[in-house]
């Protein structure tokens, strides 16, 4: 896990086209979703972090988003109910 406030921006994009973060996540709310997701765009940098891949998160405890990642998020639901 990278924190953003961690890296200057352009570690951070060298990174993201380099493939070697593939998800971010909200690390006050510990939520996790895609690069591309419009919910996790509008969060503020101080809480963003980034995983190199989907088990990096699960494995530290965060939930997937429910907007871009909604299977996911359903099956989480279903089995946290």
């Amino acid at each position: 896990m990278i924190k953003q406030t961690s890296v200057t921006p352009t570690q951070l994009r060298s990174l993201i086209r380099s493939g070697t973060l593939t998800f971010a996540g909200n690390q006050r709310l510990r939520i996790y979703g895609k690069l591309n997701c419009s919910s996790g765009k509008r969060m503020k940098k101080e809480n963003r972090v980034f995983f190199q891949n989907e088990g990096e998160a699960v494995r530290i405890g965060y939930r997937p988003c429910g907007y871009c990642l909604k299977m996911d998020y359903r099956m989480w639901k279903e089995d946290n109910l």
